[in-house]
């Protein structure tokens, strides 16, 4: 398990720290990532990666010429928030435009979609390059619903590679997107990982069992079967990937033999000596290969193998020279003097004071937080033990610490004046950033959603409130697409909206309302013990949850019960 750690919910931001002062030479820290020391020529396109920490080289360790202008840094196994993104984004920025790569893990493509979005409206041409290379997630005809794992490193070199060669920002996303379309990915475990300041695994595998198709997040394979020795379990790696070589390929390929944090570099050596064996007799010839760590999973044993699919350009960018704190190829010739960045740190906007109703409201509304942040907070462990059955295992840690900033930032802006709206509005954006992942930024929309149609002039009234449950619901399935059946928080949400419009328009208070709301998602979370997942890291080990309820439809139906009982 991780060790060395000072309180557990900082040990990403203080990695983060450390990594940047440790490669000074290379690498600038910037709020919640780093960029390079000595920044690409003006108007060249920046590669911005990143995702959740935990995955160290990837993303910070590809920092570097030849390879990314940028990484955003998460918290553990938790998408970067959207601000975070943006504002990383902004200081790469060579006005070349930025592309933005990441695995395809619901949060990051909340997170960094909404980022995108913000730097167009700032006139930053902003495009989403995202990694779906496990084989194991799904099948080949659904690529899109892939998860991205040990893909990252390829598919960013070679799109880095391109970016360094000065081609635009169509060029290089052609060059991304046809890496990505040829890289295919396969893992297994002998282990799980353990989160900073947990006391046992997000999952295990059997003493003598392997686990076959892991995620990098927690996430268990999709099967176990007997240890078998290293031989076979190099062709259990490559079998699944040479099932996907495109039709005519003349055998050129990269590939990586990555470790997932605790397998010993001789361990995958001893695995890459079958390898080389079994890639002469497929008939590929391998360009450059890899062996080593990669992308990780913390402490988690096992590895992972990745081929990507050469032609003659993917082949010139694999090649092309590159220097990162954790990936060397070639010679780099050395950069120019740094020159003075601006860091894009946001300053806070000052709070305009609410009408005293609103005022009074907002501390109403603060005060609920802090309930729903301290219910949270003694739930974690439960909810992240819901998580872990067929997920990473993070929904409590994220809940517990986005509810926490969102009661601070709400104190806040209710000691500063503000209304009910800004009260909300500000709790949904600390929320987001606190949080990460999928749930932070689902919780994060909402709260500013509910916040907007509240406003800061009045008293909100029993209908205001309904209105605003309603505003919070759209903003979530727009944001994330989900529906009820798909195994999510919107199966709580949903109906309990529906009852508290139903109850608001029959006459009834708003504290009798909301109860009824409640109890209304606390059956359907429930409920959801009958449902397997149709979305997020959970649906490629659908199976696995069935029996269990969903985490996020339970923290919702919790977070529901606590407020109804402080309005009774």
């Amino acid at each position: 398990m991780t060790k060395v750690f000072d309180q557990p919910q900082l040990f990403a931001e203080t990695a983060l720290k450390g990594f940047c002062a440790a490669n000074a030479d290379r690498v600038a820290m910037v709020p919640h990532g780093a960029v390079r020391a000595a920044p690409g020529a003006p108007g060249k396109v920046a590669l911005l990666v990143g995702g959740g920490s935990g995955h160290y080289p990837a993303f910070l360790g590809y920092v570097g010429t030849g390879f990314a202008d940028a990484a955003v840094a998460g918290d553990v196994f938790a998408s970067p928030s959207a601000a975070w993104i943006h504002g990383v984004a902004k200081a790469a920025n060579r006005g070349g435009g930025v592309i933005m790569g990441f695995g395809n893990y619901a949060g990051d493509v909340m997170n960094f979609g909404t980022a995108a979005e913000r730097l167009r409206a700032e006139g930053i041409d902003a495009r989403l390059l995202v990694v779906t290379d496990d084989v194991a997630s799904a099948p080949a005809g659904e690529r899109a619903r892939r998860r991205g794992v040990a893909g990252d490193l390829p598919v960013f070199k070679i799109a880095g590679a391109a970016a360094e060669a000065g081609m635009d920002i169509d060029a290089v996303m052609a060059v991304a997107e046809k890496a990505n379309g040829a890289t295919v990915s396969f893992g297994i475990a002998f282990d799980g990982c353990t989160l900073p300041g947990q006391g046992k695994p997000l999952f295990a595998v059997d003493a003598g069992q392997v686990g076959i198709g892991l995620g990098i997040h927690g996430e268990p394979g999709i099967s176990t079967q007997a240890m078998v020795p290293a031989a076979d379990l190099a062709r259990i790696l490559l079998d699944p990937l040479l099932a996907e070589r495109p039709a005519g390929h003349d055998g050129r390929v990269a590939v990586i033999l990555n470790g997932l944090g605790r397998t010993k570099y001789e361990e995958l050596f001893v695995l890459w000596h079958h390898l080389t064996g079994l890639l002469a007799e497929a008939g590929l010839t391998v360009v450059q290969p890899e062996v080593g760590e990669f992308v990780t999973s913390l402490d988690m044993a096992g590895c992972s193998l990745t081929i990507t699919w050469l032609d003659d350009e993917l082949e010139a960018f694999w090649r092309a020279p590159a220097d990162a704190p954790a990936f060397r190829k070639g010679t780099v010739a050395p950069p120019p003097a740094a020159e003075a960045r601006d860091n894009h740190t946001a300053s806070v906007a000052e709070v305009v004071p609410g009408s005293p109703q609103s005022q009074q409201a907002g501390h109403r509304v603060a005060a609920l937080i802090g309930h729903v942040a301290n219910a949270l907070a003694d739930a974690e462990e439960e909810l992240g033990r819901l998580d872990a059955q067929a997920g990473d295992g993070d929904h409590g840690q994220g809940m517990a610490r986005g509810s926490a900033a969102a009661a601070a930032a709400a104190e806040k802006a209710v000691i500063a004046g503000a209304g009910v709206g800004t009260v909300l509005s500000l709790a949904g954006d600390a929320w987001a950033e606190r949080a990460g992942g999928t749930s932070g930024a689902l919780w994060g929309e909402a709260l500013r959603a509910w916040g907007q149609v509240l406003g800061d002039a009045d008293t909100p009234s029993a209908l205001a409130v309904a209105r605003g449950a309603q505003a919070a619901l759209e903003a979530i399935i727009r944001l994330g697409g989900a529906k009820v059946g798909d195994k999510t928080l919107v199966d709580a949400l949903m109906p309990f909206v529906q009852v508290l419009n139903e109850q608001v328009a029959a006459g009834e208070s708003l504290g009798v309302a909301w109860a009824a709301a409640a109890a209304r998602a606390t059956d359907a979370a429930d409920a959801t013990a009958q449902l397997t997942p149709r979305l997020g890291r959970a649906r490629p080990l659908a199976e696995r949850s069935l029996g269990h309820p969903d985490a996020g439809a339970v923290s919702l139906a919790l977070c529901a019960r606590v407020v109804g009982a402080k309005l009774g």
